[in-house]
C-alpha cells in the first residue's frame, strides 16, 4: 500500500479554489468584505498554500450574522434552508440550490455506494426529518441510487422495530447511539433472527470501535461511520469503505487542510489537529476555510480499497469536547480507545468533572459486561487511563444498560467545575 499524494490532488483542485474566491467575491457581501479587510484581492488565492494566510471561518460568523448573511446567490435560486441541531449554541441556518441539493444527493448516493447498497436493497430511515439535514439527506441518496426508502424518521421505537421486521429492511441508517439502543431493545426481545439487516450507515457523532463491534453484534451487520455537518452540506461528505482504514472524504466537492487549533497553522497529512474545510462547488452558501472544530489528520497511506479518494482518520473528538484536568488534555476518542483496550468494558461511558477544595477531580463512568466482575473491569480501565492518558482517575464501573441511551446524539462530558 502505497502513500497518497496531496500534492497533485491540491494541484487539481487549484483552479477550483481561485474560481470559489473569485465568486466570493463577486457574489457574497460577507466574504468580500472579510478578505478585503483582511488585505486580499481575488487574484490573491491560487494555491492551498496561499490558503494560511486567509482568515478562517468560524461557526459564531454563521450564528451571529442574520440567518441568510452569507448567502451567495439570488434568493431566487435558494430552494431549501437546513439548520444545525443547535447542540453548541443557537443553530445555523444553511440556503441551499438546487445544484446543492443534487450535488448532495450524488455524494450521499456515493456513500451508500462504497457501503455495497444497491437498488435492490431496503433502507431505513431512522434519523429526523424536517430542517436537521440527516433524514432527508439519507433519502435523496436512497431514491438517487434506485434503493427502496423506508423515511420512518426519528423516535418511536415500537414502529422502527415493527418496520424492520415487517419490511425486512437490510440497511440501517442512524445515529451512532440510536443503533446501540435498537440494538439493545432487539437482543432483549429476541428479535434479532428476525431482521434481514445487513449494513449500517452511522453518523451524526463520534463513536469508537469498542461501540462498532457492539452494534454490528447486536444487529449482525457491518457498519460504516458516515461524515457530515450541516454546514457543509450535512452527511455524506465522506465514508469510511469496507477496508475500514480512515473515511474518504470527496475531494472534487472539497478542499481538506488540517491545522493546529491554537495557532492556525498547516499541518502535514500524519499529524493530528482540526479539519479545516473549503467548499469547492456549493453555491447557495459556499465557505472559505471552515473550521468543523473536529480532531483528526489527513491519512497518509492509500487506501487498500483503491479509491482515488484520500482519507481522513475517524474523528478523536471536536476542541469543543476537550477537557484539560491536572495540565491534561482529553478527548473522548482517547477514552474509546481505553474501553477498547479494557476487557470487559462496554462502549459507553460518562466524564464527570467536579473540583473539590480547589482540586480537579476526573470519575469515569463505564458499564461491565455480563459475565465480568465490575471491580475488576473498573480497575483495569483505571490502569490503562494512567498508561495511555497520563493521568488519575476515579472509574466507576455499572452494570450494562445502566447509562443512559439518546436516540440523538449521546452526551458524554459533564464539566461541573466553575
Amino acid at each position: 500500500m502505497g502513500q497518497y499524494d496531496y500534492e497533485s490532488l491540491y494541484r487539481q483542485q487549484a483552479p477550483a479554489l481561485q474560481a470559489l474566491v473569485q465568486r466570493l467575491f463577486d457574489n457574497s457581501p460577507y466574504y468580500r468584505k472579510k478578505l478585503a479587510e483582511a488585505g486580499f484581492r481575488p487574484g490573491d488565492v491560487r494555491t492551498v498554500a496561499d490558503l494560511e494566510a486567509v482568515p478562517m471561518t468560524d461557526k459564531w460568523e454563521l450564528r451571529n450574522g442574520r440567518p441568510l448573511e452569507l448567502m451567495a446567490v439570488p434568493e431566487e435560486k435558494v430552494v431549501r434552508i437546513h439548520s444545525s441541531s443547535g447542540t453548541t449554541g443557537k443553530p445555523i441556518i444553511i440556503p441551499y440550490t438546487a445544484g446543492d441539493v443534487a450535488a448532495w444527493a450524488e455524494m450521499m448516493a456515493r456513500c451508500f455506494a462504497l457501503a455495497g447498497v444497491t437498488n435492490r436493497d431496503r433502507v431505513q430511515i431512522t434519523p429526523g426529518y424536517g430542517l436537521w439535514t440527516a433524514g432527508i439527506g439519507f433519502q435523496a441518496g436512497v431514491e438517487y441510487l434506485g434503493a427502496m426508502a423506508i423515511p420512518t424518521g426519528a423516535g418511536n421505537t415500537e414502529k422502527q422495530l415493527e418496520m424492520l421486521v415487517d419490511l425486512q429492511a437490510t440497511v440501517l441508517t442512524a445515529t451512532a447511539s440510536y443503533a446501540l439502543f435498537l440494538g439493545e431493545e432487539i437482543e432483549r426481545r429476541g428479535l434479532k433472527d428476525r431482521l434481514a439487516l445487513r449494513v449500517g450507515l452511522l453518523g451524526s457523532e463520534r463513536w469508537g470501535e469498542k461501540m462498532r463491534r457492539r452494534i454490528e453484534e447486536l444487529l449482525g451487520i457491518e457498519t460504516f461511520d458516515i461524515y457530515g455537518l450541516t454546514e457543509i452540506y450535512g452527511p455524506g461528505i465522506g465514508l469510511d469503505c469496507p477496508a475500514h482504514e480512515g473515511i474518504h472524504i470527496w475531494t472534487d466537492h472539497l478542499l481538506l487542510e488540517v491545522v493546529d487549533p491554537a495557532t492556525g497553522r498547516q499541518l502535514p497529512p500524519g499529524e493530528i489537529g482540526e479539519l479545516v474545510i473549503t467548499t469547492l462547488t456549493k453555491e447557495g452558501m459556499p465557505l472559505l476555510r471552515y473550521r468543523t472544530h473536529d480532531l483528526t489528520c489527513l491519512k497518509v497511506e492509500a487506501c487498500s480499497c483503491g479509491s482515488p479518494f484520500p482519507m481522513i482518520e475517524r474523528v478523536l473528538g471536536r476542541t469543543d469536547d476537550m477537557v484539560k484536568i491536572k495540565g491534561v488534555n482529553i478527548y473522548p476518542g482517547q477514552v474509546d480507545h481505553v474501553l477498547h483496550l479494557t476487557p470487559g468494558a462496554g462502549s459507553e461511558y460518562q466524564l464527570i468533572l467536579t473540583r473539590e477544595q480547589g482540586k480537579d477531580r476526573l470519575l469515569v463512568k463505564i458499564e461491565y459486561l455480563p459475565g465480568h466482575a465490575g471491580e475488576t473491569v473498573a480497575a483495569e480501565c483505571r490502569r490503562q487511563i494512567k498508561n495511555r492518558i497520563g493521568i488519575l482517575a476515579e472509574v466507576e464501573a455499572v452494570p450494562l444498560g445502566t447509562l443512559p441511551r439518546s436516540e440523538k446524539k449521546t452526551r458524554r462530558v459533564y464539566d461541573y467545575r466553575e
